[in-house]
């Protein structure tokens, strides 16, 4: 394949990217996103290794790393759960973070190609910065994933002095960058380089330990953002027109997802990176709201069949105990059957419920739920006051009335779903534990409000039977 050919394929697949992209958009066109996602990165491939840049002798090489890499990802495919997509999200962003840096020392210690003055200059600092992101996208995404995974504990590690430790970590990466940029071979340049390595490495544990569990869904996004640059880094130090594109793509279209993330959980995103939400410690100084009081009412699964069986407008909230109990189904059938009997049924999905953006919106599609009546927080809070019942399967903060009535609250000021407007709610919980966040729920309080407790997947096929009876 000539030059040219590659140059014009590398264009089609950054078409196909951008369509991809808009695809993703909307749950109505994911499907076909996702297929142009898919055209695109093989033609990439294809145009990459039959490109002028890959001898014969190395596609061998190329070819057996596809297979293993295809091998790994189509078992990743098959076995992987619903509920542990977000840390095989943070898993795969780690990956994209440990290329650039593979790339990045490759590039430095490749004498095949000789830069001089000016060129050397820019190549060395393409080389530099891309693997400092790479580095901190890498271990980011390791402790995510072990956060996500619950192998690391939810709770914040806040460090004494941590953001003059940060501050110290940064004047060393530009100390040794100035020496790395001076060195006159490669043996002088591979120390400083080396010490940035570990500098980011720590840099990027840090970040991520310090942010706690309640903005993990910012986490996820963020480390999207930056899996995006490191890519694009990689494109400048391969001189890779597509890498660069797409990894633009990428990091913009996650820093925009970070952006609404952050403004779904009334927070700025310099205060996610500063870290602490989430760890659930108390609010300092909390008053009365800060401590619910009061005694819950529970309620059975047949008389949860009664009352949506006398509903005639249904609200239903999932979040991530739907999840972990693989309940989408179920929940799924009972939409079916309600709506058969001529009940009004949607869904209200939190931008931030789940572990990762669009997570629920995922599991819902997955159990073809009408994607006409899953509807959007700002779309149907107003719509509760009018609402029959509203069951909340597996949330917890993304209904914390504190969020609007105590200013001392960890989550004062978060947009929440306003269920406890509704004539009755309905939460489902395993126990009266606090949510992700660490933070109480005066929801479950509130005279209007009934609690099933158990299994979602158990209670809702309880739920079911006594509604078909």
């Amino acid at each position: 394949m000539t030059e040219s050919l590659a140059t014009v394929a590398y264009i089609g697949a950054t078409i196909l990217f951008i369509l991809s992209l808009g695809g993703l958009s909307n749950p109505e066109t994911a499907r076909r996103g996702n297929l142009f996602g898919i055209i695109g990165m093989t033609i990439a491939v294809l145009a990459t290794v039959l490109g002028p840049r890959v001898t014969p002798a190395g596609i061998p090489w190329i070819v057996g790393a596809l297979v293993i890499g295809g091998a790994v990802g189509l078992f990743a495919a098959k076995k992987v759960q619903m509920t542990q997509m977000p840390e095989l999200v943070a898993l795969m962003h780690s990956l994209v973070g440990l290329a650039a840096c593979l790339v990045g020392f490759a590039s430095y210690v490749d004498t095949s190609v000789q830069f001089t003055g000016a060129e050397k200059a820019i190549h060395e600092m393409e080389i530099y910065i891309g693997i400092l992101i790479g580095a901190v996208t890498f271990s980011g995404s390791v402790i995510a994933f072990g956060k996500l995974s619950g192998k690391i504990g939810g709770k914040p590690l806040l460090l004494p002095g941590r953001h003059w430790l940060n501050l110290a970590g940064l004047l060393i990466v530009v100390w040794f960058g100035r020496q790395f940029l001076n060195a006159h071979d490669i043996q002088a340049g591979m120390l400083p380089l080396l010490v940035m390595t570990v500098v980011a490495l720590l840099f990027g544990i840090h970040m991520v330990m310090a942010i706690g569990g309640a903005d993990m869904p910012v986490v996820v996004s963020m480390l999207n953002s930056y899996s995006g640059w490191a890519a694009a880094a990689t494109g400048f130090m391969l001189s890779n027109d597509l890498l660069i594109v797409v990894g633009a793509l990428v990091g913009s279209s996650g820093a925009i997802l970070s952006y609404i993330m952050c403004r779904a959980m009334n927070r700025n995103f310099i205060s996610v990176i500063a870290g602490g939400f989430g760890g659930g410690a108390p609010a300092p100084g909390g008053g009365a709201a800060a401590q619910p009081a009061g005694e819950v009412s529970p309620i059975s699964a047949a008389e949860t069949a009664e009352l949506l069986r006398e509903a005639k407008n249904v609200v239903i909230v999932p979040g991530y105990g739907m999840a972990v109990a693989q309940a989408q189904h179920t929940v799924f059938e009972i939409t079916r059957h309600l709506r058969e009997k001529g009940v009004k049924v949607r869904f209200g999905i939190h931008p931030v419920a789940g572990r990762m953006p669009g997570h629920m919106n995922v599991l819902l599609a997955e159990a073809k739920v009408p994607y006409d009546i899953v509807l959007e927080m700002d779309e149907i809070n107003e719509d509760f006051p009018d609402t029959d019942v509203t069951m909340v399967i597996g949330a917890n903060d993304i209904v914390n009335p504190a969020a609007q009535d105590d200013p001392t609250s960890p989550i004062a000021g978060m947009p929440v779903l306003e269920v406890w407007k509704a004539k009755t709610s309905i939460v489902m919980k395993r126990s009266m534990a606090s949510g992700y966040a660490g933070v109480d729920n005066p929801l479950f309080y509130k005279d209007n409000n009934r609690m099933l407790f158990g299994d979602a997947k158990k209670m809702l096929d309880e739920v079911l039977v006594a509604l078909k009876t």
